[in-house]
């Protein structure tokens, strides 16, 4: 019998991480960038400035330039779950069933918490050359205006301008913009988000995602809205895309707290800490989509 000393820990902490990417999630996508994790932080260096390339040169010596390397150091978030009491955890480990149900909460909420972090990071802060924003232009659908294809279109020229390899590009699509085109065209859209053999389908070039836990905009500003301010009148939500060489995560300690046998309680309360972090590596290839919401 297990004892209020041998806990398994280990046990629940693995059975926490199994699956927690799936191939639907967009973060399965982003360069993992774990390894390099020591300490819950990432120390690693911005590079410096690439070197000129001269065509049909008639002058020498050639320049020397001295490229700058700018250390950094990324801390990695913490995020920590709500604790839970279980009952007579001693029976629960040994039964997959009786521990996937304790531990599929706390999965569920860590795993939305650092996707809906790592959305917020991928989407670019306002538009620019290397980090388009489009803006809706369909129908008007109650407060806002469709997503019509020739808004991924626009986007897909905006990654060409920016000459953003072909290969890699996502486009994770808010579930009511999906929506926007499926009723433009049902046979073609109905199953653009499946994942066929591992890989997600493609349109305009795009590998196609979706999740409800887009970013919001401002109507206004165009800008993105901060990821702990509240939503507004003026914010509105987007889909985003990047290039699967440009976005990162890293997945650092993963903790777990517990108060064995706990005699008021009568079982033993759980929780747990998971560090991970997700960024754009140069803050470049990635893009929005976002909801016009009409001003008339």
């Amino acid at each position: 019998m297990t004892t209020q000393s041998t806990l398994q820990k280990e046990l629940w902490v693995n059975q926490l991480l199994e699956n927690f990417y799936p191939n639907s999630s967009f973060l399965e996508y982003a360069k993992d960038f774990s390894p390099l994790v020591e300490y819950n932080a990432i120390n690693m260096a911005e590079a410096g400035l690439d070197p000129e390339v001269l065509i049909n040169n008639t002058t020498y010596p050639i320049k020397v330039t001295q490229r700058v390397d700018t250390p950094v150091k990324i801390e990695l978030d913490l995020f920590e779950t709500e604790n839970t009491l279980v009952r007579r955890p001693e029976a629960i480990e040994y039964s997959y069933d009786q521990l996937e149900s304790v531990l599929m909460g706390h999965r569920n909420s860590l795993r939305a918490r650092t996707a809906e972090k790592a959305a917020h990071a991928f989407a670019p802060k306002a538009d620019g050359v290397f980090t388009p924003v489009v803006r809706t232009s369909g129908e008007k659908a109650g407060n806002r205006l469709r997503m019509t294809i020739e808004d991924v279109l626009a986007l897909k020229e905006r990654f060409d301008d920016a000459n953003i390899p072909y290969e890699g590009r996502f486009l994770v699509l808010n579930p009511r913009h999906l929506s926007d085109l499926i009723l433009f065209d049902v046979k073609a859209f109905k199953d653009i988000t499946d994942i066929v053999n591992g890989e997600p389908k493609r349109f305009a070039g795009f590998n196609i995602l979706q999740t409800s836990i887009t970013p919001f905009y401002d109507n206004v500003t165009g800008e993105k809205v901060d990821f702990t301010a509240k939503k507004s009148a003026t914010s509105t939500f987007c889909s985003f895309a990047f290039h699967r060489d440009e976005v990162m995560k890293a997945d650092g300690d993963v903790f777990m707290y517990a108060k064995e046998n706990d005699p008021e309680e009568r079982g033993t309360i759980i929780g747990f800490d998971k560090r991970f972090i997700a960024l754009p590596i140069r803050n470049k290839g990635i893009g929005a989509i976002v909801s016009t919401l009409p001003t008339e």
